[in-house]
């Protein structure tokens, strides 16, 4: 079944406790689609970028089965650019420079063969974006995933509030949830968000996993202890790949089959925090990808006898 893809493909620049990188490509779309395409080669992309984005790259999300003819290609302009710095617990990052460039005035065009896609990710972008692609569309999706952040909940509360009555499941982090519900438990934030139109709720816990919801059940996925974590950018963009590639894949959109979506999700993300950038997504084996998600299952499963 198609999947759309929205979102950016740009460039970051990036600082770790573990090195730093000069301007490499990153950006949601990059992550999404990469991820995605371990699962399913139908993957259409809408998405901006300048004159200066390297074509070697865009010819390695051709060769992983994505159609770039929504990417738009901004003559004579720059592409979008994000600078961070990661803290020593890797989950908190100032940001250094934002450079919006070609998505100062982004309007998405969504090619008339992807505008009955079966599978929908909208990543993050401003939700009058996100809601002009859901206008395009000329039937509704099969699965429609919405990942934001908390700059939206800052400067576009009232547009993100209505795009999230049009959506199937939202992804967002644990900070983002409380922010946009007001609880501080997160039981309590999913019921109030879910209130709020979407169906299933997955909130991204990053190095302590992720929680799946909707309105009557609970799942809870363990993350992978690894190593050594390079680079957190870009993982919940990979898990967001993972988790709607292998909802494409398997076309069944049920509760119990998100549960497997969730470990296929974290496991790709789990790859992508390894190196810098999307370095760790490209090229993998499908025998990879098999093996970390059974490291994921050997993770959680025990036997155990109540007496």
């Amino acid at each position: 079944m198609s999947l759309l893809v929205v979102g950016t493909v740009a460039f970051d620049a990036i600082e770790t406790p573990f090195g730093k990188t000069d301007k490499i490509v990153g950006g949601a779309a990059s992550y999404i689609a990469l991820a995605a395409s371990y699962f399913t080669n139908d993957i259409n992309l809408v998405s901006v970028v300048g004159d200066d984005f390297p074509e070697d790259f865009m010819n390695t999300l051709k060769k992983q089965g994505v159609s770039l003819d929504g990417l738009q290609i901004k003559q004579g302009q720059k592409s979008f650019f994000w600078s961070g710095r990661y803290h020593n617990d890797m989950n908190s990052r100032d940001t250094l420079d934002t450079q919006l460039n070609v998505l100062a005035d982004f309007d998405p065009i969504v090619p008339d063969a992807y505008k009955t896609c079966d599978f929908l990710m909208l990543g993050n972008l401003m939700p009058s974006v996100q809601q002009k692609v859901l206008a395009q569309l000329t039937k509704r999706p099969k699965l429609i995933v919405l990942d934001t952040m908390n700059f939206w909940m800052d400067i576009a509360m009232p547009e993100l509030l209505e795009t999230l009555k049009g959506i199937d499941v939202l992804t967002i982090n644990d900070s983002e949830a409380r922010q946009l519900s007001g609880e501080y438990s997160l039981v309590k934030a999913a019921q109030k968000i879910l209130a709020m139109g979407p169906k299933f709720l997955v909130i991204k816990k990053g190095e302590h996993g992720a929680l799946l919801f909707n309105n009557e059940e609970v799942f809870i996925a363990p993350a992978l202890p690894l190593e050594e974590v390079f680079d957190p950018t870009g993982a919940g963009d990979s898990f967001a790949g993972g988790f709607i590639g292998y909802l494409s894949k398997t076309k069944d959109i049920s509760f119990e089959n998100m549960k497997r979506a969730i470990i296929f999700g974290s496991a790709m993300a789990s790859f992508t925090v390894q190196k810098f950038g999307t370095e760790q997504l490209i090229g993998l084996s499908q025998e990879d990808v098999d093996e970390r998600v059974q490291d994921f299952v050997d993770l959680v499963q025990f036997d155990i006898s109540l007496i």
